[in-house]
């Protein structure tokens, strides 16, 4: 294994959250690597925990909407407080485990030379000692866990006993002798509900001998032992036959299965990892270290790399199915912060940031999964809420529901109308990156501005159309209440909408209508301390102490504000990045700094962003990190997001402009980055070192682009399968 694509440790891990982790987007899986009694948390991406939030609906309040923009206007700054429909704050159903396989063998003391790894390039967590080892990967081929062990005794069984399991759950387990092996299944029932889910693995032994032993099976004097396994969540009662059936003929006659489906799996995940590397140039000896050690040296060049490696393998393996959760895909504990959901106001778009540029479209293709499955609850919530046509995407969701329903008075969430565009930018970069749009991102994007032509009604005395109310997640001005007007995000969200609705349907008359709306949409404000204003509405107050930054949708992941077409803008957006305060240290807040910061070609500004996360103890022994300093609350914000501010600072595109190294820290002097993805159409590398850059472009059409460093601007002419090379002198 090369250490830069994966991590290492010499010890077990004794808490779950440094387990090491594999997954395909569906299973999850997260080894202990305990010789003497291995368990590995099975999780699965559907597997949420029935709290009422399934039956919640959004609240009707359509019919108070004109009372409610008519206060606000009159100068009512806390009327939107009474917008509700007075119903408690009611959390999405929790993400949870499913069960462990437990593995315990007769104890031989210490383990000798004992290692445990995850390989990066094929998923497979391992752990070695003297006399047992353990392999454990997540098909994407086959949509099963398996697990290779070499040991001649074991007791295998599937455990539901995790931390957090509530009470009243009704389990109910079984094991049956087949000709391939022992069948294992657990049933595992929600209190008070017809909602279920069911483990099936099947243990096949290579030699020794498989007995029953209640709740599994006893395996004697074995060469080695293969398990396999899916989960499966249901309503009532579940058939296992065919599930099992399925397993079994996963066993090809005459060849070692684990081979075979290792062989099919690589085949898939190999080639989406690889696409990206990244070499920052770090000392050979600190990238040999432990993953633990060397998060002890957070100037270490090594760490980066190994992080940025880390982070798109844990990406990649969360995404399939769904989107990563606020946890990806992997939790070890029911009682998931937030619901362990998906958090669209900031924390999704954050964690698949790196997608278009890292070369992911797996990820992507998830995030589209979601979004499409939803769009009949983002209707409603329009109807239901504002009385519109169109689309409002929820602030969050638990990956079943999309209606908006979680909001309270310190959260009023409903009112949050950017959503849908937010969460559209990635797919619409997505189609950028290809040449292709996607006709259901045209869609969705007509359905967004089908909302807008319904809900810009208002305006103001200068004929400018008003967002009223407007939210700004999760932000309230310092002399109003949370819903207010004119918030930067929903005035950017509004106008990037209709705009980029008409150019996917740009021979219809309803682009000239939406183009012809976007235009009376008013301009960003500037406040009277130089900074782009929070809402651009007079006499709002900003408030700067703030984890998130919703006001700088425009310069980051929009185009809107940027130092080349906006100075004056980009400088404001850049003053209220300065002024800007960490809050409660959450690590989306620091790493969306840090991307803005990078997009406003501020590379110390970047560092130091960088180095509150790596400075302050949020990744655990596994790479995956925490939402809080000192390892508090599992999170994949850091983990997932990080890739995308070191692309951010080396590369950044847009349809017609290309920007090399922008905001570079002086820490990273050389180094090189291979594979990423441009939004016109070219796979770029590229090198640099004090003394000279070189990118090598490989664009797959045609086009007339704008390139900036940091010696000048000129024209770059590409030519759709010539390789293009440009030395570009020192950075």
């Amino acid at each position: 294994m090369n250490i830069v694509h994966g991590t290492w440790e010499p010890v077990p891990a004794t808490r779950w959250e440094d387990g090491f982790l594999s997954g395909n987007g569906h299973h999850g899986a997260l080894a202990f690597g305990d010789p003497n009694d291995e368990r590995v948390v099975v999780t699965h991406h559907t597997l949420v925990r029935p709290n009422g939030g399934e039956n919640a609906r959004p609240p009707r309040l359509a019919d108070q909407l004109p009372l409610l923009q008519d206060k606000l206007l009159a100068g009512e700054l806390h009327a939107a407080e009474s917008f509700t429909d007075g119903r408690d704050l009611q959390w999405v159903q929790p993400f949870h485990p499913a069960f462990q396989v437990r593995l315990r063998r007769p104890s031989d003391g210490e383990p000798l030379r004992y290692r445990r790894s995850v390989d990066f390039t094929t998923g497979v967590v391992k752990a070695v000692c003297e006399g047992w080892s353990s392999r454990v990967f997540v098909s994407r081929a086959d949509d099963v866990i398996v697990q290779h062990i070499t040991a001649a005794d074991l007791d295998i069984a599937l455990d539901h006993r995790l931390p957090g399991a509530p009470p009243g759950l009704a389990v109910g387990d079984g094991a049956v002798l087949t000709p391939e092996g022992a069948l294992l299944t657990l049933r595992v029932r929600h209190p008070g509900s017809d909602t279920a889910y069911t483990g099936v693995t099947l243990v096949v032994v290579t030699d020794g001998r498989t007995t029953l032993a209640p709740p599994g099976a006893r395996v004697t004097d074995a060469d080695s032992v293969l398990l396999l396994t899916r989960v499966l969540r249901h309503t009532g009662e579940l058939d296992t036959t065919p599930h099992a059936r399925a397993l079994r003929e996963l066993l090809p006659a005459g060849e070692d299965p684990y081979t075979l489906l290792l062989d099919r799996h690589t085949a898939l995940h190999r080639t989406a990892y690889e696409r990206v590397t990244l070499d920052l140039d770090a000392d050979p000896a600190e990238r040999a270290l432990p993953g633990s050690e060397l998060l002890t040296r957070p100037d270490s060049p090594a760490l980066l790399e190994r992080l940025f490696a880390a982070g798109r393998y844990h990406l990649l393996s969360a995404s399939g199915l769904l989107p990563p959760r606020l946890v990806g895909l992997w939790t070890g504990d029911w009682n998931t912060a937030w619901s362990g959901a998906f958090t669209n106001d900031a924390n999704l778009n954050l964690q698949t940031a790196s997608a278009a540029a890292a070369a992911l479209p797996e990820v992507t293709a998830a995030h589209a999964s979601l979004i499409q499955g939803q769009l009949s609850d983002w209707a409603e919530n329009a109807r239901a809420v504002f009385g519109a046509r169109g689309v409002v995407a929820p602030a969050h969701t638990d990956g079943e529901s999309g209606l908006s329903y979680h909001f309270s008075r310190e959260y009023p969430l409903h009112l949050w109308t950017a959503g849908a565009d937010w969460l559209l930018k990635p797919l619409v970069d997505h189609d950028e990156t290809n040449g292709a749009r996607n006709p259901r991102t045209a869609h969705a994007l007509a359905q967004i501005a089908l909302f807008y032509e319904d809900f810009l009604t208002r305006t103001d005395k200068d004929g400018h159309l008003v967002v009223v109310p407007s939210y700004s997640p999760e932000n309230r001005p310092a002399n109003a209440s949370w819903g207010a007007i004119n918030a930067a995000m929903d005035l950017s969200a509004a106008r990037h909408a209709l705009l980029t609705a008409a150019e996917y349907h740009p021979d219809t008359p309803d682009a000239d209508r939406w183009r012809a709306l976007a235009d009376r949409l008013p301009p960003h404000r500037i406040n009277a301390d130089g900074a782009l204003a929070e809402w651009a509405w007079p006499g709002l107050d900003d408030t700067y102490d703030h984890r998130h930054l919703s006001h700088l949708y425009g310069v980051w992941p929009l185009d809107e504000i940027n130092p080349y077409d906006t100075p004056d803008l980009a400088a404001a957006a850049h003053r209220a990045l300065e002024l800007r305060g960490a809050e409660n240290d959450s690590a989306h807040g620091h790493l969306h700094h840090a991307l803005v910061a990078a997009r406003l070609r501020d590379g110390e500004r970047v560092a130091h962003a960088l180095g509150q996360v790596l400075n302050g103890d949020f990744f655990h022994a596994s790479l995956m990190s925490a939402h809080y300093p000192d390892r508090d609350v599992y999170n994949a914000d850091a983990a997932h997001t990080l890739p995308a501010v070191l692309i951010e600072m080396l590369v950044q595109s847009t349809p017609d402009r290309l920007v090399l190294l922008p905001a570079l820290p002086k820490a990273y002097p050389r180094g090189r980055v291979l594979g990423l993805r441009t939004r016109f159409g070219a796979e770029l590398d590229l090198i640099w070192n004090p003394q000279e850059t070189t990118a090598v472009l490989r664009p797959t059409r045609t086009h007339r682009v704008e390139l900036r460093t940091s010696s000048g601007t000129r024209p770059l002419d590409l030519v759709a399968g010539e390789d293009h090379v440009l030395a570009l002198g020192a950075w």
